[in-house]
């Protein structure tokens, strides 16, 4: 760069007549090095290889985004990284969302189903929800989850080591003002002693490195520092730090009860949000439209999953196929109990809501006990139909 500022400088002085069409040429020259060639996508049936276009690429590849210096680039990396994407991007801080805003746009609005006009809405009132899940259903467990990330702070995707240690120190701060059922202690990942490492993995709380669409979307940079895991003291209230999101808030217990979990998650979101804000200034990132902002554009809105771990006998004898069919016609998505790509075993099952975008916390709930209740009624059918 200052060989070039020398040379314009006696392009200026000895030729003048030149001079503006000298420097407009350095200035495009600086455009078109920022620009990135356009990238092979691997995961051709993927949202990323419909939406990111050339034209796109062209005008947006070489922008960096404020918070982290994050670009389109690495927001795609898994689409292009892998041949098995059904999305395929990240966020690496609020700014993505706008900067790249022609690219997330679209694949927002089609992978959830709102138009450009949409509006969110959040609720996390526990009396508006009707009744419960029927307490002669066999449900083992019910578990709820937001995440929630604070503004002035890159996602995980982009995050910078320092925003993540800022932003680990702020939640331990936070933690240790929680009361009452909330209190609890805060482990972090670094420097674990082993006893408790597992003890955490014992009881499935502790997450673990090594998934790779973490590791390539740059989620897992720095490994294990600034990441940790809360609990309270009856475990039934945790909260993890700065993986796939800033914070994973999560209400849990054995049993059916889903308005107690509902009810302690919202207490726990609030606590996380009014200590942090006290402390800091900063305040979770809201938008009008996208609801809370999270790295994976799939939990936009209320980030929330709602699930229960169900024996369904019945319709393990019908059939894994029907059970879809019939969860996608109750907005339900059924899982195994290992997880989204753990395989189903035995005749238990996890029920959660299928939508995160445009319904609010409330009719999410509302939706997953209603659905739960109908599958259970439908399984006892189906358990005498086929001799269970």
């Amino acid at each position: 760069m200052p060989r070039v500022c020398s040379l314009s400088f006696i392009v200026l002085r000895v030729f003048p007549c030149f001079a503006i069409v000298w420097l407009m040429f350095q200035l495009t020259g600086d455009v078109n090095n920022n620009r990135k060639p356009f990238p092979l996508i691997k995961s051709t049936h993927s949202l990323v290889a419909k939406h990111v276009t050339k034209d796109k690429w062209d005008k947006l590849s070489g922008i960096k985004t404020k918070t982290s210096g994050f670009t389109l680039g690495q927001a795609i990396a898994c689409a292009v990284e892998f041949d098995d994407q059904h999305c395929g991007i990240y966020a690496g801080d609020f700014d993505s969302y706008r900067d790249f805003a022609s690219v997330f746009d679209p694949i927002i609005q089609e992978y959830h189903g709102i138009d450009a006009n949409a509006k969110h809405t959040s609720d996390m009132d526990v009396g508006k929800i009707r009744g419960n899940v029927n307490p002669k259903a066999p449900v083992k467990s019910v578990r709820i989850r937001v995440g929630r990330s604070f503004n002035g702070f890159g996602l995980s995707p982009g995050i910078t080591r320092q925003q993540r240690l800022d932003l680990e120190k702020l939640l331990s701060s936070a933690f240790s003002k929680f009361s009452g059922d909330l209190k609890g202690q805060y482990y972090p990942l670094l420097r674990m002693d082993e006893a408790v490492r597992q003890k955490l993995v014992d009881d499935h709380f502790l997450f673990m490195s090594g998934d790779r669409n973490l590791q390539v979307a740059g989620m897992e940079r720095d490994w294990p520092e600034g990441r940790g895991i809360f609990h309270n003291k009856d475990k039934t209230f945790l909260v993890w730090v700065n993986e796939e999101d800033q914070t994973r808030i999560i209400s849990m217990q054995k049993g059916g009860d889903v308005r107690a979990v509902f009810e302690r998650l919202a207490r726990g979101i609030k606590a996380v949000q009014d200590s942090v804000k006290s402390e800091s200034g900063r305040d979770f990132m809201l938008d009008p439209k996208y609801g809370y902002i999270h790295s994976c554009p799939t939990n936009l809105g209320t980030g929330m999953r709602a699930s229960v771990h169900i024996d369904l006998p019945g319709w393990t004898a019908e059939g894994l196929p029907a059970l879809k069919a019939r969860c996608e016609q109750l907005k339900l998505q059924p899982r195994g109990t290992r997880g989204e790509s753990g395989g189903q075993t035995g005749v238990t099952y996890d029920i959660s809501n299928k939508h995160r975008l445009g319904y609010s916390e409330v009719e999410l709930v509302q939706c997953m006990i209603d659905g739960v209740n109908t599958l259970f009624e439908e399984d006892l059918k189906l358990q005498k139909k086929h001799h269970v």
